[in-house]
C-alpha cells in the first residue's frame, strides 16, 4: 500500500514477535493510559529482563499506517518511570497526609472484600459506587467489576459534570438514528483510501469543536483527515481558536463558546430554506421533516451571526459549502458536549447531516457499532446484576435517556448530591458508602467545581482508587491505593469500532496488576458464582468473552494468525439492507424507523422534539450584570501535543520539557490594555473562584474570549495538603460548577462562562480568598457557592 512504500519493510516483519538486535519486537496496540482514544499499531521494543526501551508505529498497520503521537514515542519516560505505584498501599495517617502503608494485594483483597460485604449489608450494594476516566480498555473492566462482584448499578464518568464527554452525542445519535456515526475516511476496511473502490474522499469536511490532529478523540485518529486533505477534501473548521486544523481550512467559523446549536440551526435556516436539502433521503428515510423546517424558521442568519460573533455572510458560505457537497461529513468533538444543552446542540447538528442526506454514505457519516458486536462497554457483565438494580441508578427516574437505557451509566451530578446530602434525586435516603475509581484524577481534570469535589469527599467512609501515578486525588481523598499496569503489560483485546485490535504483554512493572487481573482476582474470591472457573486471567477473559458473543477466533488468533486487528464485514447503506433493525427491515432502529429530526421519544417524555437554542447560564446575554463584572467569555480545554488531558505532568518527561507551565490565550490588543506580557502568570477569575495560568497572546483568539489549558497538576510539588501537587492552583475547574445541566440530564456549561484576568503580584499570590462551599439540601439536591455573587435569583444559590 502507498503508506509503507517508504519503510524498509524486511525490518518489519509481519508477525507478533522477533529479534531485532539485542531487543525483543513485539506488534500490539497501544490501548491504556497514559495515552489517547485511538489505539494505534505499535510495536514494543524490550530488552531482555523486560524493560521497555524504545516504541515505533507498525507500518504494516492499515489503520494508523506506522504514525505515533509523542505521547507515544515518549512511552518509555512514563512507564520507566520511579514515580509510578508499585506496590498496594493502605493509608496510614489521616487523609491528605500522604502516610502509606506497603500491604500485600491478598491484604488489599481482603480489605476491599470486607468493607464491600460490609455496606452490602448495612444499606444495600448501591451504596458502592464505581467511577471512570478516560475509557481506554477499562470500561469493560469497572463495569463487569460492578456488576459482577459488587452487585451495584451505578457507574459514571468520575464526577464530570452532565456526563460531558462524547455520551450526550451517543445518547443523542441513538434516539435519532439508532447508531452511532463517525466520519468515514475508509477505516472500515483493511484497503485503505483510493484502494478501498467503494470509498470517496468527502469533498467537505466539517471539523465541528474538535482539534483531531491533536487529541485522536473518540476512537478517530486526526491524521485521517490530513490524508482526505490530500485527496482533495476541504474543510469547515468550527473553534474559537485558530488551530493547526483550522488553518488550513476553507471557512474557519470563529464562534463565541456554547453558541453551536445556534450555529447549526442557522445553518439549517440557509440550506432548508434554499432547498439545498437531499429531497429522496427525506422523503423515504427521515420523520419530521416539516416541523423541522418550521423550526428553523426562528433561527435567520443575521440573529444566528448577532449571537454567535459571527460574520453573517461566512454562517451563509459555509452552509451552502456543506451542502452542495457531495459528500460531506462532520467529525465532531468535546464542545459540543460541553454546553448545559449538549444533546440539544448534538441534535442540531445531526439534522445537518440528515437534510443532506449524509448518513451511511461514502465519505459521509457512517453508522458504527462496536467491533464484532462485542459488548465491552458499560454494559458489560450487566446479566449478573440482581433484578432490580437498574432501576436505582442515580437518576434515572429523573433523566429519560437514562431511566431507558441510551446510555448505560448513572448521572454523574446526581452522584455528587447524594454524596453531599445522602439522598437521592427524589429526596430518599442514599448514603454513599464507597467509591471505586479507576484510572481518574477528578479534582485535577474530571470534576467540574473541584473545591466542591474535593470537600464531598469528607462524607465518603472508604475510597479505592486504581491508577498508575500518586495523583493529587490519590492523596487527598484515597483510603487504599492499588497500582495498575500500563500498555506493554496487559494482555486485552481494543474493540471501540472497527477493526478489533490485540494487546499483547511482554512487560511487567513490580507489584501493577492490570485491571482485568484485580476483576478477576476479586471475582472468585467475593463472587465465584459469577465466574467460570478456568477464567483466571485478562487473556482467559478475553477468550469468554469472544464466546459469549459468538466470535469464531480466540485472541491467540487474532495475535499469530490475523496480524493483530480483524475487520468485520463492512458495508454503507445498512439502513436501506435492513442491517440495522432485529427483524432485518429497512430503515432506522427507531420507533418510526426513519431518520428522526422529530424525536418521537421526546414528544412522549414531553421533551422538546426539535433542536433549539438557549444563552449558557452565565453569559453576556443571560447575566449581563455578571458580565460588567467578569467582561470575559471563558472557554476550557486547550488541546496540545504534550499532554492528555492530566496525563504526562510528570517533570521528567519530555512533555514538561516542551511545555512546562500551563497557558491560556488571549488577544495581544487586550493583554497591552491590561498590562499584559507574552509568558505573564495572571490569575483568572470569576464569581466560582480563580486559578492562575501564563500569558500567551494569540492574535487569532476573540478579543471577548480568553481561552485556558486544564489538567494541571505538578508531581514535582509537595503531595500532602495543602499542596496536593499544586492542584489547585492552576486548575479551571475552581471556575466551573456542578449540577447544571439540560433537561436530559447531559451537557454542562463547561466551555462557555464567564471571568476577568489580571496579573499576578507579589501581593495577590494567593488562593486564600477562594469562595468556601457550604451545601444544603433543598428537596434533594443541592445548590452552589454560598459567597455573595452576581449570579441572577434563577440558579437558586443560597
Amino acid at each position: 500500500m502507498e503508506y509503507n512504500n517508504k519503510y524498509n519493510m524486511d525490518l518489519y516483519p509481519e508477525t507478533l514477535h522477533w529479534k531485532e538486535g539485542d531487543l525483543n519486537a513485539t506488534r500490539t496496540t497501544m490501548w491504556s493510559g497514559p495515552g489517547c482514544h485511538e489505539g494505534c499499531q505499535i510495536i514494543f521494543y524490550t530488552d531482555d529482563d523486560g524493560k521497555l526501551v524504545k516504541v515505533e508505529g507498525d507500518p504494516n498497520s492499515p489503520f494508523s499506517q506506522g504514525r505515533l503521537c509523542m505521547r507515544c514515542l515518549e512511552l518509555p519516560q512514563v512507564v520507566n518511570s520511579e514515580r509510578r505505584l508499585k506496590y498496594p498501599m493502605k493509608r496510614a495517617g489521616e487523609r491528605g497526609e500522604d502516610k502509606w502503608e506497603r500491604i500485600s494485594w491478598d491484604e488489599a483483597y481482603d480489605m476491599i472484600i470486607e468493607k464491600v460485604r460490609e455496606y452490602q449489608a448495612k444499606d444495600g450494594a448501591e451504596s458502592i459506587v464505581s467511577m471512570i476516566g478516560t475509557g481506554r480498555n477499562v470500561s469493560q473492566v469497572i463495569a463487569h467489576n460492578a456488576y459482577a462482584n459488587f452487585g451495584a448499578p451505578d457507574l459514571t464518568l468520575c464526577f464530570l459534570s452532565g456526563d460531558s464527554c462524547m455520551l450526550p452525542r451517543t445518547a443523542l445519535c441513538y434516539v435519532v438514528m439508532g447508531n452511532q456515526w463517525v466520519a468515514d475516511m475508509s477505516q472500515f476496511r483493511p484497503t485503505r483510501y483510493e484502494d478501498d473502490p467503494d470509498w470517496r474522499p468527502p469533498e467537505c469536511i466539517v471539523i465541528w469543536g474538535t482539534n483531531p490532529v491533536i487529541n485522536n478523540a473518540d476512537a478517530f485518529l486526526g491524521h485521517w483527515i490530513v490524508e482526505a486533505m490530500k485527496r482533495g477534501s476541504e474543510l469547515i473548521a468550527i473553534d474559537p481558536k485558530l488551530t493547526w486544523i483550522a488553518s488550513k481550512a476553507k471557512y474557519w467559523i470563529r464562534l463565541r463558546p456554547g453558541t453551536d446549536a445556534a450555529l447549526a440551526l442557522g445553518m439549517l435556516n440557509v440550506i432548508i430554506n434554499e432547498d439545498l436539502v437531499d429531497h429522496e433521503f427525506i422523503e423515504y428515510w427521515t420523520y419530521g421533516y416539516e416541523q423541522l423546517k418550521e423550526r428553523v424558521q426562528e433561527y435567520p442568519t443575521d440573529k444566528v451571526a448577532e449571537v454567535c460573533w459571527v460574520d453573517e455572510q461566512l454562517i451563509i458560505d459555509a452552509a451552502r459549502f456543506y451542502a452542495n457537497a457531495k459528500p460531506s461529513t462532520i467529525q465532531w468533538g468535546l464542545a459540543v458536549d460541553m454546553s448545559k444543552i449538549g444533546t440539544v446542540t448534538a441534535h442540531a447538528i445531526a439534522c445537518l447531516a440528515g437534510v443532506t442526506g449524509n448518513i451511511d454514505n461514502p465519505g459521509g457519516n457512517i453508522l458504527i457499532d462496536q467491533a464484532s458486536g462485542l459488548e465491552f462497554g458499560y454494559n458489560s457483565g450487566i446479566e449478573y446484576l440482581p433484578e432490580g438494580q437498574v432501576e436505582k441508578r442515580l437518576g434515572n427516574s429523573k433523566y429519560n435517556l437514562k431511566k431507558y437505557g441510551f446510555t448505560a451509566s448513572s448521572q454523574s451530578d446526581t452522584i455528587l448530591q447524594a454524596i453531599e446530602t445522602g439522598l437521592d434525586e427524589n429526596g430518599n435516603p442514599r448514603p454513599i458508602n464507597m467509591l471505586w475509581i479507576q484510572s481518574s484524577n477528578p479534582i485535577t481534570n474530571m470534576g467540574q467545581d473541584a473545591p466542591r469535589v474535593y470537600r464531598a469527599m469528607k462524607n465518603v467512609p472508604f475510597i479505592v482508587v486504581i491508577d498508575l501515578f500518586k495523583t493529587p486525588y490519590a492523596v487527598a481523598c484515597a483510603d487504599l491505593l492499588l497500582p495498575c499496569a500500563m500498555s506493554h503489560e496487559r494482555d486485552c483485546i481494543r474493540i471501540w469500532f472497527d477493526p478489533m485490535r490485540s494487546q499483547t504483554k511482554c512487560s511487567s512493572y513490580y507489584e501493577a496488576k492490570e485491571d482485568e487481573q484485580i476483576m478477576l482476582d476479586l471475582g472468585h474470591k467475593i463472587a465465584p458464582q459469577n465466574w467460570p472457573d478456568w477464567v483466571r486471567t485478562p487473556r482467559d477473559y478475553m477468550n469468554w468473552r469472544m464466546q459469549v458473543f459468538n466470535v469464531d477466533f480466540t485472541m491467540e488468533d487474532l495475535e499469530n494468525k490475523m496480524g493483530g486487528m480483524h475487520y468485520s464485514p463492512f458495508h454503507y447503506y445498512k439502513y436501506k439492507e435492513g442491517l440495522l433493525r432485529p427483524d432485518g427491515s429497512p430503515g432506522f432502529m427507531t420507533p418510526t424507523g426513519r431518520y428522526e429530526f422529530f424525536i418521537t421519544l421526546y414528544h412522549q417524555w414531553g421533551d422538546d422534539p426539535l433542536p433549539y437554542y438557549e444563552e449558557p447560564p452565565t453569559s453576556p446575554y443571560s447575566t449581563p450584570e455578571l458580565y460588567k463584572k467578569y467582561p470575559f467569555v471563558l472557554t476550557t480545554g486547550i488541546r496540545s501535543f504534550e499532554f492528555f488531558h492530566s496525563e504526562h505532568r510528570q517533570p521528567e518527561l519530555i512533555s514538561r520539557e516542551l511545555h512546562p507551565v500551563p497557558r491560556f490565550a488571549l488577544h495581544p490588543d487586550v493583554a497591552a490594555e491590561l498590562g499584559i506580557c507574552e509568558g505573564q502568570w495572571c490569575w483568572i477569575e470569576n464569581q466560582m473562584g480563580k486559578m492562575k495560568q501564563t500569558a500567551h497572546l494569540d492574535p487569532t483568539v476573540d478579543k471577548r474570549v480568553i481561552s485556558t489549558e486544564h489538567g494541571w497538576w505538578f508531581p514535582e510539588k509537595e503531595a500532602a495538603e495543602p499542596d496536593l501537587f499544586g492542584v489547585f492552583d492552576c486548575n479551571p475547574n475552581n471556575l466551573i460548577p456542578q449540577c447544571e445541566n439540560g433537561a436530559s440530564g447531559y451537557g454542562a456549561p463547561i466551555k462557555c462562562g464567564l471571568c476577568t484576568v489580571y496579573p499576578v503580584t507579589p501581593e495577590n499570590d494567593t488562593l486564600e480568598d477562594q469562595p468556601t462551599y457550604q451545601v444544603t439540601a433543598v428537596d434533594g439536591y443541592t445548590h452552589g457557592p454560598t459567597h455573595k455573587s452576581d449570579r441572577p435569583s434563577f440558579y437558586d444559590w443560597d
